[in-house]
């Protein structure tokens, strides 16, 4: 199976389904999740349990937890800021082996910038160009490009992604709060941002960071669970606080002043 492709594909029937029907009014079911999420999902499932594997899923938790391989998937991460009209929000995608993570694809669903990774070929950006050909969504891509972290290695010059709210300033240049854990962990990995924490009491789950940690790590920056816990876990109901950056210098500083 060419991970690659299926992760890729599954991005792409998300996009279509979404330029198909974007309806974000709220299911009530839970909070922050809309009907579009939904749709998305629905989309996704069909070609990654059509493809053999099992899925992790936001929306409706384990499909087939007896595969050999499981897709992490957060069909739209930044789900809010798609329904208030902000253009940061993506698909994740994260292939888990029975030895670890195999593969990632985190696409960015406005731009169609996208972060890939896999294990031991490091990751890359390229953007995906979608056009619509009668009623077949078709799209081209880039040459993908290796992306490296940045080396900042002091909080005073460093950048910060946050997901939460900061108690108090750690010494950073500048932070940023941006809804989408996924994309804001791929920026760290290419060197937009200097390093991600999330500050909240511990709120992210798999789904949402899996991708983005591993096209961190293969992109050669540091990452860590600021409470000690292992942030490969396949379980829906595990929360994690994630942090990121490019140096293990700026990690240290960063948990420090969290702590």
């Amino acid at each position: 199976m060419d991970l690659a492709s299926l992760l890729a594909e599954t991005a792409s029937a998300v996009r279509q389904r979404l330029d198909d029907q974007a309806d974000w009014v709220p299911t009530g079911a839970k909070q922050g999740q809309y009907q579009a999420d939904l749709a998305a999902n629905d989309a996704a499932l069909e070609v990654l349990l059509d493809a053999g594997v099992g899925v992790l899923s936001e929306e409706t938790g384990l499909h087939h937890p007896d595969r050999e391989l499981i897709v992490v998937l957060d069909p739209v991460d930044g789900s809010t800021n798609a329904a208030s009209g902000i253009p940061w929000f993506c698909v994740s995608l994260c292939a888990v082996g029975r030895n670890g993570i195999l593969a990632a694809h985190v696409e960015d669903l406005t731009s169609g910038t996208t972060f890939t990774a896999k294990t031991g070929e490091g990751a890359c950006l390229s953007r995906r160009v979608y056009a619509k050909t009668g009623r077949q969504a078709t799209h081209q891509q880039e040459e993908p490009q290796p992306i490296k972290p940045s080396k900042v290695a002091h909080l005073p010059e460093a950048l910060l992604g946050v997901s939460g709210y900061p108690a108090a300033h750690w010494g950073w240049k500048q932070y940023r709060s941006l809804g989408s854990a996924a994309l804001d962990l791929c920026l760290v990995a290419s060197g937009c941002l200097d390093a991600f924490a999330d500050v909240s009491p511990g709120e992210l789950a798999p789904w949402d960071y899996l991708g983005g940690i591993f096209v961190c790590q293969q992109a050669g920056a540091c990452v860590t669970d600021l409470n000690g816990d292992d942030l490969l876990v396949l379980d829906d109901t595990a929360r994690r606080r994630p942090a990121a950056a490019g140096t293990p210098e700026l990690l240290d500083s960063l948990c420090a002043k969290i702590r």
